[in-house]
C-alpha cells in the first residue's frame, strides 16, 4: 500500500475530539476536514489516516483522545469562469455595485468541481457584467447561492464594497430571503418554525440531514394555500444552510413536491409534470450596499412550477 505519508503533503496531527468519540473513522475524517464521505473513505483506504500510528479500516470506531494523523490530498485546481450564454438567465436589476438575476432551473451559482453545466457567474460574464474579484476565484461576487434545481431571485456583488457589505448582511441575518414551496400534505401547525441542526448526511455524500451537532438552522413558514395532497407555503429563512428548506420539510415528512432526493412521491411528481423540487426563491430584501436604501426584488413562478400549481388547483 502506497501512502502519502511517505511522499509528504498537507499533514495534520491532532487528538480525536470528544464529540467524535465512537464515530467511524471515515466519518470522523469527513467531519474534521470537510471532506465528502467518499473522499474520506478513499483517504483511509490509501493508508493516509492513522490512529495512534496504525492504519485502521473505515469501520474502525475512533476513541476520544486517540491520536489522529492525516495527510490530506492536494487541492484540485479551482474551476475557471468561462463567459457563456445561459438561456433563461434574466437580469432583474443592475448598477455599479450589484446585479440581481432571476435564475432558471439547471443553472449553478458558480463553477465547482464536477459541474460542467451553465453558471450564473459565467452567464453574467457572457453579457458583459464585471463581477467583484473578492472570494474564491471560481465564485467571485457570489454572496449566497441557490441549488441547481431551485429557481428565483439572486444577488451578485459587482464592487468590492458591495461584496463586503452583502457578505456581512447575510452573515448577520440582515437579508430577508423568502421562498415559496409546495410540500406534500399539510404541515401541522399551518404556521410555525423549524429549528433543527443540519450537516452532511452520514451515509450519502450528495444529501444533507438533520443531525445532532450540526449547524444551527432555522426555517419559518406559513401556509398560503392548501390542496387535497399538498400545501403552498411562504418560507422565510433565518439561516442559509445547503438544502435547508428541502431537508427541514423532508424531516417533517412533508418533502417538497418533486424532490425525489428527499423522499417525494414519484407518482405525484409525474402527475404534476415535475422533474425537480417545487421550490422558488420568491423575493429578496436588503439594504443597498452603497445607498443604504432598502431594496426588494421579486421573481414570478417559472412555467413548470406555475403549471404544477394549476394542476393542484383543478
Amino acid at each position: 500500500m502506497t501512502s502519502a505519508f511517505a511522499a509528504g503533503g498537507d499533514h495534520r496531527s491532532l487528538p480525536v475530539p470528544d464529540g467524535l468519540d465512537g464515530m467511524r473513522l471515515d466519518q470522523a475524517v469527513s467531519r474534521l476536514f470537510g471532506l465528502s464521505r467518499t473522499a474520506a473513505a478513499a483517504l483511509v483506504d490509501a493508508g493516509d489516516a492513522l490512529i495512534d500510528g496504525a492504519v485502521r479500516p473505515n469501520s474502525h470506531k475512533v476513541k476520544a483522545g486517540s491520536w489522529l494523523e492525516v495527510t490530506l490530498p492536494a487541492p484540485a485546481a479551482p474551476p475557471t469562469v468561462v463567459p457563456q450564454a445561459v438561456p433563461g438567465l434574466t437580469v432583474v436589476y443592475a448598477d455599479d455595485d450589484i446585479v440581481v438575476v432571476d435564475k432558471p432551473v439547471g443553472v449553478a451559482a458558480h463553477p465547482s468541481p464536477g459541474w460542467t453545466g451553465p453558471t450564473v457567474i459565467g452567464g453574467l460574464a457572457g453579457i458583459g457584467h464585471r463581477i467583484s474579484t473578492s472570494g474564491a476565484a471560481e465564485r467571485q461576487g457570489v454572496v449566497h447561492r441557490l441549488d441547481v434545481g431551485t429557481t428565483g431571485v439572486m444577488v451578485v456583488a459587482k464592487s468590492e464594497q458591495a461584496y463586503t457589505a452583502l457578505k456581512r448582511a447575510f452573515k448577520y441575518r440582515e437579508v430577508e430571503k423568502r421562498y415559496h414551496a409546495v410540500v406534500q400534505g399539510h404541515p401541522d401547525p399551518l404556521r410555525g418554525t423549524i429549528d433543527a441542526p443540519i450537516d452532511r448526511h452520514p451515509h450519502h455524500d450528495y444529501r444533507w440531514a438533520v443531525v445532532s451537532g450540526g449547524k444551527p438552522s432555522v426555517t419559518h413558514y406559513d401556509t398560503l394555500e392548501a390542496f387535497p395532497s399538498a400545501s403552498l407555503l411562504d418560507v422565510r429563512l433565518e439561516t442559509g444552510r445547503t438544502h435547508q428548506i428541502r431537508v427541514h420539510f423532508s424531516t417533517l415528512r412533508h418533502p417538497c413536491v418533486g424532490d425525489l432526493t428527499y423522499g417525494a412521491d414519484p407518482t405525484l411528481s409525474a402527475r404534476l409534470g415535475l422533474s425537480r423540487q417545487w421550490l422558488h426563491a420568491r423575493s429578496l430584501s436588503f439594504l443597498h450596499p452603497r445607498t443604504g436604501d432598502e431594496v426588494t426584488f421579486v421573481s414570478e413562478y417559472p412555467d413548470d412550477l406555475a403549471r404544477a400549481l394549476e394542476i393542484l388547483r383543478d
